[in-house]
């Protein structure tokens, strides 16, 4: 029998995967209690979109910055958010046992980080990107997301940016540049973004 380690990193049983972008944060930074204030009203939609995640069997992928500590683990990460000013946002998205996480070292999810190797390994053809910010590091992961081939969505209601016009202009442009599906969580049918994704493998 395989152990739980080894379960873990089998190919994911659907081509789509979740990707929470830099969730694990202290807002200690310039702008942060602006970001902070948008990311508690997209909080509740993105720990539902989870959820459904977890139960239509796409993979959970956080990826998040080191804030230049790269002798910090995860754990000592979450413990530092968790006493910060953004406990509050981050509490209830705290990674699991389940869920895989990497580190970046900037803005991209994939700028010198095992993504890519991860995805390809799990056989992941679309992406759902949230998380912070939408104007940043989504924009830059979308577009290297979309230059390696993969489909992208981006539920408006599950990331966010400084005010709710940055936050428009940069769906906008990731919809026209990158030809990301802006479709609402609440709206997000999982199975048929799972039937899209498979048929783009074939």
């Amino acid at each position: 029998m395989r152990s739980r380690k080894h379960a873990q990193t089998r190919p994911s049983p659907v081509p789509v995967a979740l990707l929470l972008i830099d969730v694990l944060t202290t807002f200690d930074f310039p702008d942060g209690d602006a970001i902070m204030e948008g990311a508690l009203k997209m909080r509740n939609a993105l720990v539902k979109l989870k959820a459904r995640a977890r139960k239509a069997g796409v993979p959970v992928l956080y990826v998040n910055d080191n804030y230049g500590d790269w002798r910090s683990e995860k754990e000592v990460l979450m413990g530092r958010c968790l006493e910060a000013k953004g406990g509050e946002f981050v509490r209830p998205l705290l990674p699991d046992s389940e869920d895989y996480f990497v580190l970046k070292p900037l803005h991209s999810a994939f700028y010198m980080t095992p993504l890519e190797v991860l995805l390809r390994h799990l056989e992941v053809q679309a992406l759902i990107l949230t998380g912070l910010t939408s104007n940043s590091c989504i924009t830059v992961t979308a577009h290297d997301a979309n230059m390696r081939g993969f489909d992208i969505y981006i539920p408006p209601d599950c990331s966010c940016a400084r005010n709710a016009e940055e936050h428009a202009q940069a769906l906008a442009q990731l919809e026209a540049m990158a030809g990301a599906d802006l479709t609402r969580s609440t709206s997000l049918k999982l199975p048929s973004v799972i039937r899209a994704a498979q048929r783009a493998g074939r």
